[in-house]
């Protein structure tokens, strides 16, 4: 009966150990550093062993092994009587000793695998932290307890990791790939909402994301010429009603300031005719080259404190116009609808009208599409229509590409307006003549 008693003490110690090297080794420190951060210790204790855990793992495998040794002695001689009665009643022959041992091996084995090993090594596995910040404490202790031993084996192990260069420590790193894993799963499981996770991805596309597809194209600035009458400013304020306006003399590459529309208006509601003075013009203007990601927009924004920037390129030319609202609204996303500013709109389940500027990511992220090609040389779909033709596009031009038909149906000038998006049922075969191309 001791003998029993001791078998089942082994296995509860067994599988303290087991579910304390299963649950330490597993447990996410993001986890434990907001459980820390809440005023668990435990959890601080765990997040210090995982940053040097050779001593810890030396003493659970001296633990692990003492006790599959003290097992396989003390079981045999419990329960080979038992076996062997039993062996008795259907066999007595020559191997009836050899069978009762090979019994009692296989019982005293099944025991430990499945109580010492298995069910403690599934329970740490289902909840990590909760479970390493309950055994710390104890497994610390007993780590202490045979620093001879655990001395003598750690030292030998990193003697040899040093011998074959291997990191002595494990080093957490967390990725962007990472998250976007972790984002995958909050999202299947439910406990991450569309509109959290749609967030979230939009944040970190600001890395990919250039400023010409957020700011507004040069072609579409409005601005005062110095020159402009009462009623010409009056006209603009009132179909464009901005917060700032540039001020250039005679055309947009001759900038002389900004002004607040506000100044002009407190103009117009005290009487007086709209007129651009020379101390409502603010002349320190923020300029931003158009190769920074919106990250790094952002960044300096914060920095300048200044409520838009004119996007120039390599040549000192105006590009285009960024606000910080323009730069919020890139990874909000379809979470902030601003209507009439649309620049995909959805005609049937299978085609789509989608401005010229529209982001290439925005189109890829609506459609599915893993990558365009080469798509590092233009940055809106009107971009990817030209680059794959090499020419400027003419009205019902297109390009086809992973299932999908790209279609200039609005072109002004040089510029692509619009174009029609189709999903097409069936694969069409590359071909190429004078005026469409399909790819």
């Amino acid at each position: 009966m001791i003998d029993l008693l001791g078998i089942g003490i082994l296995i509860l110690f067994g599988a303290l150990f087991a579910m304390s090297e299963i649950s330490i080794a597993a447990s996410r420190k993001i986890k434990l550093r907001v459980m820390a951060d809440e005023g668990d210790t435990k959890a601080a204790a765990v997040l210090r062993l995982q940053e040097q855990p050779g001593s810890f793992f030396a003493m659970i495998q001296i633990a692990l092994n003492a006790i599959a040794i003290l097992g396989g002695i003390i079981g045999e001689q419990t329960l080979t009587p038992y076996t062997s009665k039993l062996v008795a009643l259907v066999y007595s022959g020559p191997m009836a000793e050899q069978i009762s041992f090979l019994l009692s091996f296989l019982a005293i084995t099944s025991l430990f695998i499945l109580f010492a090993d298995l069910l403690p090594k599934r329970i740490a596995m289902i909840m990590p932290e909760a479970v390493a910040a309950k055994v710390v404490g104890l497994m610390n202790i007993i780590t202490y307890a045979l620093t001879p031993l655990v001395m003598f084996f750690n030292s030998i192990t990193n003697l040899v990791l040093r011998i074959f260069k291997m990191p002595m420590v494990r080093e957490d790193v967390v990725t962007t790939e990472d998250i976007v894993a972790m984002m995958d799963a909050g999202a299947e499981h439910g406990s991450l909402q569309q509109q959290e996770y749609q967030l979230l991805g939009n944040v970190f596309e600001l890395e990919g994301r250039t400023l010409p597809t957020a700011m507004t194209t040069r072609d579409a600035i409005v601005y005062f010429d110095i020159k402009d009458d009462s009623e010409t400013i009056s006209a603009k304020i009132l179909e464009h009603p901005h917060n700032n306006f540039l001020v250039c003399d005679g055309h947009l590459d001759r900038v002389v300031g900004s002004v607040e529309s506000k100044q002009i208006l407190r103009q117009l509601l005290k009487g007086e005719s709209a007129h651009l003075k020379d101390s409502m013009i603010q002349t320190e203007l923020f300029y931003l080259p158009e190769t920074l990601t919106l990250s790094e927009a952002l960044n300096e924004f914060k920095t300048a404190m200044q409520p838009f920037a004119i996007v120039v390129n390599e040549y000192a030319m105006i590009v285009g116009l960024v606000t910080l609202k323009d730069l919020m609204s890139s990874f909000m996303g379809d979470l902030v609808t601003i209507h009439g500013e649309e620049q995909i709109v959805q005609r049937d389940a299978n085609s789509w009208l989608v401005d010229g500027v529209t982001p290439i990511v925005d189109l890829m992220k609506l459609l599915d599409v893993d990558v365009f090609p080469n798509d590092n040389q233009y940055e809106t779909l009107a971009g990817f229509l030209i680059y794959t033709l090499k020419r400027l596009p003419k009205r019902t031009d297109y390009v086809v590409h992973d299932g999908y038909k790209f279609e200039a149906i609005d072109v002004d000038g040089i510029r692509v307006e619009q174009l029609l998006v189709t999903r097409l049922n069936e694969v069409t075969v590359v071909t190429t003549d004078d005026t469409k191309l399909v790819s």
